[in-house]
Formats: structure tokens, C-alpha cells, sequence
């Protein structure tokens, strides 16, 4: 280390991309924060100085000066791309850093690769913290909803340092201590998605719209703008009133109209479904959502499938109530979405021996974060209520709620299928929903075939025990119990 080199910052930003420099502008802004930063190229940290001398940077050219210009327990966030960019930028700070320092990842990593970190980081003495950051540009600079994990002692640190940048909703800071290790990078992809089912929602609720009763973009935003007054009141229904109403300057026509549609994603939305798979939790509206995006990439297939028959759109006779039944069903398959996505956090929970406090989470994602929403408040109500909750949709309030709009529910669903209008996550929201309230599925048979081709064993709802059918001898039952 560098001996001329002052510790004067109390928190430092590796990497200045935007999202790195505007969370490192956002903590210069705060009172009490004094910012280090470092940049692999010097280049990109001595525009960041010219641009904004205000913030009062302390920069650094090496990663010696760059720990020696941070006060003890030295603390780093670290804002680089996922994968091997990031271990190699946890590797430099581990060479300079001493046992009690704290490296935050602030990326969106997969939270498996925060556990294996956190392990090797953690028996040089140096704390590692996986951090969920949501907002995007804009909330790293104004004020995000973060997630962090992690040791409490590190939390002991780092606490008032990211609750003095995280946005603030009805005056509580969006930022709790989530948990251990993975904890905070785990919780981070669960709200990644169910972020993409609520944009698939809102999608679907546009196309049956505009499909259903022929209306303009702009009358559809009109249509948004209003829904954003009510329960459906979020950040998400807010932009897409914003987006519906924009014009192309080159065309004149409306800009959702120019924009290709083939959907992107950056891998949180998959992880979500990959690792609800692993858990044996069903997340149909987040898998639907993510399977969406992938076949709206896919136009070679969609050319060649466009002529296959099928029924083609038509108005509805009486607007307004299709309108209202759209809205009451965008609401229920959002309450699935987050039901579904709670289920995956409780299991996720068990699996990793993590203590995450459901009705936080809800909280801190109040502000900053992309699904921001009033709705957030009805699930810190509920697990407040019973913080044991099986299922959020079987809260009183969701209940009630679901009860008041599943007939449109249905109707939209049915409507959509006989229009040919696609509608995967309404669908697969509602299926979901029945299945879950049926006394008993069909998952019967699926066991007797199982016992059939592969003499896996069923279980019986009358007697204890497991038992085989002799289905290839001559069809006795025999108790199988013991048989391994």
C-alpha cells in the first residue's frame, strides 16, 4: 500500500459503469459518506471527477491506494459484470483488504456464486456480502431498494451506510438485513421474477385490450393511467401508461408500434425458474413469462407458424365490462405471481438455512425497486397477520380479493383462448389457481402410470404404508413399504 495515501472514505465503489457511478454519487450526496472509487480504467474514474467534482471523490489509480485511501473496517462495493469479472475484482480487493474488512457485491449475481464467495472470503477474515440492488439507473442515483446479506456483523457496518442511499417509502428506508450468505442475491432474483410476470401481465392485459376493442395506444394509456389511480396503483402500470402514449418522431406512429417485438432478458428470470424447479415449487405465471420472451425471440419459427389456422380476434359487444374484467384479472394473476414467488423464498429459506422475514421483504420493496407497488403493503399486512402463511393467496385480503375477480378472471381467460389471443401467464395464473384449491388432482393417475412402466410405488388415502400393483402378474396389490 501506498504510505502517502490518507484513509479519509468510509465507503468505496469498484467499478464506474452507470449503475457503479451513480450509486457512488448517491452516497457522495449523503451527509456523513465520503467516497472512494476505482476503476479497472483510469480513464472512466477521472470523467467521473471531471463531471462531478461536487461528490468530493477520493480516486485512486491502484488497487493499494485504493484500500489504503478507506478507513477501517474498510468497505468496498463492487459493481462489475457478473462471473469472472467479479472474482477477479474479489480477488484484487482480498490481496489489499484485512480480516474485518467487507467486500459488497452489489451486481446481479446467481446467489449459488454469493455462497461459494462468501465461504472462501470468509476464511481470510474478510467479510462478504451478496447485495440485491433494484431500480435501475435511476434508483442507484435517487435511492434503490437493496438487499444485502451476509454476516451480522458486516450488516453492523454497512447498515446505516445503505440505509442513508435506499429509497424511502412511508418513511421506512427500503433496505433490511435479509439473511446469510446467498440470502440477499437470492431474494434479489425472486423479485427479478416476479418482476417479469408482472410485465407479462401488463402485456397480455394490452393485447386482449387492443385486440378486444380495437383501441388506440393512446386510449389504452388513458386506460393505464386510471388502473394506476387504483389497487393496481405501481411503477410498472405507471410507464406503461408512458410508453402506450408515446409517439415515434420518425413516423407518427405510436412508438410500441415501431419497436420490434422480440423481448430481452438477462438471465434473473430463468434462474428464478430453474431454481423453483430445484425446490419442487410451481412458479407457472414467472416460468410463462420467461417462456414468453423466449418465443417472442424466435421469428423464424413465428414466420413459418403464421399461417397455421386458428381463429382470428373480434370486438367485444360491451367495451367497459371487457375493460373491467381485464383489469380484475391482471389483479388476480398478480396476486398468483407473488404467491408464487413467496412460496420460492419460504423454500428457498428452508434449503439454505436462511431467516428471511417475509413481511420485510414486501416492505423494502415498497420504494426504489421495479415492482414497486401499494399492493406490497396488503403482503406485509398479511404476514404480519400470520407470519406462518402457507400461501399468500390464502390470506383473508387476497382471498376476498380473488373472489371478487375471478368470474372476469374466467371470462378474460375463456375470451382470449376463443380470440386466439395468447395470454400464457392469465392462463397458466388461473390454472394454477384451481389446482391448488381442487380436493384432489389428477396427480392419481400420474402415479398409477408411474407404478405401471417404472414400479415406483403409490401411496393409498385409505390405509398407511407404500404399495406396488403386480401390473405386468396378475394385478395384486402388495405392500411395498418395506422395498428399496
Amino acid at each position: 500500500m501506498t504510505d502517502t495515501t490518507t484513509a479519509t472514505a468510509n465507503i468505496g465503489v469498484v467499478g464506474l459503469a452507470v449503475m457503479g457511478s451513480n450509486l457512488a454519487r448517491n452516497l457522495a450526496s449523503r451527509e456523513g459518506n465520503t467516497v472512494a472509487i476505482y476503476n479497472r480504467s483510469y480513464g472512466r474514474t477521472q470523467e467521473l471527477l471531471d463531471e462531478h467534482p461536487e461528490a468530493g471523490f477520493v480516486a485512486s489509480k491502484t488497487v493499494e491506494d485504493f484500500a489504503a485511501s478507506l478507513s477501517k473496517p474498510r468497505t468496498a462495493l463492487i459493481m462489475v459484470k457478473a462471473g469472472a469479472g467479479t472474482d477477479a475484482v474479489i480477488d484484487q480487493l482480498v490481496s489489499v483488504f484485512e480480516p474485518g474488512d467487507i467486500i459488497i457485491d452489489g451486481g446481479n449475481a446467481l446467489f449459488t456464486d454469493t455462497i461459494r464467495r462468501e465461504k472462501a472470503v470468509r476464511e481470510t477474515g474478510i467479510n462478504f456480502v451478496g447485495a440485491g440492488i433494484s431500480g435501475g439507473e435511476e434508483g442507484a442515483l435517487l435511492g434503490p431498494s437493496i438487499m444485502p446479506g451476509g454476516s451480522a456483523e458486516a450488516w453492523e457496518t454497512i447498515g446505516p451506510i445503505l440505509k442513508s442511499i435506499a429509497a424511502v417509502a412511508e418513511g421506512e428506508p427500503c433496505v433490511t438485513h435479509v439473511g446469510t450468505d446467498g440470502a440477499g442475491h437470492f431474494v434479489k432474483m425472486i423479485h427479478n421474477g416476479i418482476e417479469y410476470a408482472d410485465m407479462q401481465l401488463i402485456a397480455e392485459a394490452y393485447d386482449l385490450i387492443r385486440h378486444g376493442t380495437g383501441k388506440t395506444p393512446a386510449e389504452i394509456a388513458d386506460i393505464f393511467a386510471e388502473w394506476n389511480s387504483g389497487e393496481l396503483e405501481s411503477y410498472l402500470i405507471e410507464i406503461t401508461s408512458e410508453v402506450l402514449r408515446q409517439t415515434d418522431a420518425k413516423t407518427g406512429k405510436p412508438l410500441v408500434d415501431v419497436i420490434l417485438d422480440q423481448a430481452g432478458a438477462k438471465g434473473t428470470g430463468a434462474w428464478t425458474v430453474q431454481t423453483a424447479l430445484d425446490l419442487g415449487i410451481p412458479v407457472s405465471g414467472i416460468a410463462e413469462a420467461v417462456f414468453a420472451r423466449s418465443l417472442s425471440s424466435k421469428p423464424e419459427q413465428r414466420a413459418a407458424a403464421s399461417g397455421l389456422p386458428g381463429p382470428k380476434p373480434t370486438p367485444v359487444a360491451d367495451t367497459d365490462a371487457f375493460v373491467e374484467d381485464v383489469r380484475l384479472a391482471l389483479y388476480a394473476s398478480k396476486i398468483i405471481a407473488y404467491s408464487q414467488g413467496f412460496d420460492e423464498i419460504v423454500a428457498g429459506a428452508a434449503e439454505y438455512n436462511w431467516d428471511i422475514h417475509k413481511g420485510d421483504i414486501a416492505k423494502i420493496w415498497r420504494g426504489g425497486c421495479i415492482i414497486r407497488a401499494q399492493f406490497l403493503n396488503r403482503i406485509t399486512e398479511a404476514y404480519a397477520a400470520d407470519p406462518g402463511l402457507v400461501a399468500l393467496v390464502t390470506a383473508p385480503y387476497f382471498t376476498d380479493a380473488v373472489a371478487r375477480a375471478q368470474d372476469s378472471w374466467r371470462r378474460v381467460v375463456a375470451a382470449a383462448a376463443a380470440s386466439g389471443i395468447p395470454s400464457p401467464a392469465f392462463s397458466s395464473s388461473l390454472a394454477y389457481y384451481d389446482g391448488l384449491r381442487s380436493k384432489r388432482l389428477p396427480a392419481a393417475l400420474v402415479q398409477g402410470q408411474r407404478d405401471f412402466f417404472g414400479a415406483h410405488n403409490y401411496q393409498r388415502v385409505d390405509l398407511p404404508g407404500t404399495f406396488h400393483t403386480l401390473w405386468s402378474g396378475d394385478r395384486t396389490e402388495i405392500d411395498a413399504s418395506d422395498a428399496h
